[in-house]
């Protein structure tokens, strides 16, 4: 009997604790509304971009080109690309809304990354791209893209004359590429130089300074030729070799032969005019061969004008004594 009296009293007491919980629910939801709508209105729930990302980014011409936008708290929210230049849509979500199947969203099930991929950019895809989020207001994010054309270089002139037995020495920069190249080629015609089995060739690359140089030691005749400098991320360059037997010293300095040789052609004219007497002087042939000369050096410099000048007032007197000593022996 007190058993049953004591299993009722329970099932009463627990009747009401429940009742009391309903009460309590109730009243809360006429004070404060539904909860989940509140918590959706709530600032801390809206989406909101992570800035985290880089804002510009810099791209080689024909390598694939990636914005990176983070949207934290999307919810059912969609994640749209427009390019702002026309305000044309290019993406929605993961669906590409363009006509120009480059443009590509990228996204994974669960992160909170959008990007914008663009294959094969041209220098005119550069400008603003807005990655935007459905919410009421609308909120966009904007990133910069600039494509540049990247292009080795090869220091001194594209080509250089160089004394047999001398070493050549050659230095490749990427200066324009945006990330250090991964490898940096040297080519001699289609042979590649890096991995040489001849003696005497060193290739030292610094991926940091985005620099190459090639080193020959002892060229001969052989080692003439056109040489390319190649590296990953950029177009490459090249240099033409002329490696000659030493004839003619000054015109093999790194390739600067046109005033050089100019000027050795002068004082051969004038070494010769003075050995001469003075009809040679005024020989047809001879004042061709000064003519020519000054022509040249002319378009070459104007600083040999000078010493053109100077050559010649110098062997004036000798000529014009000889020229006084054939007419009185006459």
């Amino acid at each position: 009997m007190i058993l049953t009296i004591y299993h009722q009293q329970h099932r009463l007491g627990c009747h009401i604790n429940m009742q009391l919980l309903l009460l309590i629910l109730l009243e809360m939801r006429t004070i404060y509304g539904d909860v989940s709508s509140h918590y959706w209105e709530s600032p801390y729930s809206q989406p909101y971009f992570d800035n985290s990302s880089r804002r510009e980014v810099t791209a080689i011409v024909g390598q694939a080109a990636l914005l990176q936008c983070r949207v934290r708290n999307l919810g059912d929210r969609a994640v749209s690309w427009i390019r702002k230049r026309d305000l044309h849509i290019l993406t929605v979500g993961i669906l590409t809304y363009t006509n120009d199947q480059r443009f590509q969203s990228l996204h994974t099930e669960g992160s909170d990354e959008w990007t914008l991929r663009i294959s094969s950019p041209q220098p005119r895809d550069s400008g603003t791209y807005e990655c935007q989020v459905s919410t009421e207001p609308k909120i966009s994010q904007g990133f910069r893209l600039n494509v540049v054309v990247s292009r080795a270089k090869i220091l001194g002139n594209p080509e250089l004359f160089i004394k047999s037995g001398s070493d050549i020495n050659l230095t490749c920069l990427a200066m324009q590429s945006p990330i250090p190249p991964s490898f940096i080629y040297w080519y001699k015609g289609k042979r590649l130089m890096n991995y040489s089995q001849r003696g005497g060739i060193n290739v030292i690359t610094e991926r940091t300074t985005r620099t190459s140089k090639l080193l020959i030691s002892k060229a001969t005749s052989n080692d003439s030729g056109n040489y390319t400098c190649s590296p990953s991320s950029s177009d490459s360059a090249s240099v033409v070799v002329h490696v000659i037997n030493g004839e003619h010293p000054a015109a093999m300095q790194h390739g600067n032969n046109s005033a050089s040789s100019q000027t050795l052609l002068l004082s051969k004219t004038l070494q010769q005019l003075s050995r001469n007497t003075v009809a040679a002087f005024f020989s047809v042939s001879a004042l061709y061969h000064l003519l020519h000369a000054l022509v040249q050096i002319f378009a070459t410099t104007n600083c040999y004008v000078v010493i053109v000048g100077v050559a010649l007032s110098l062997q004036w007197p000798r000529l014009t004594q000889n020229a006084r000593r054939r007419i009185v022996a006459r």
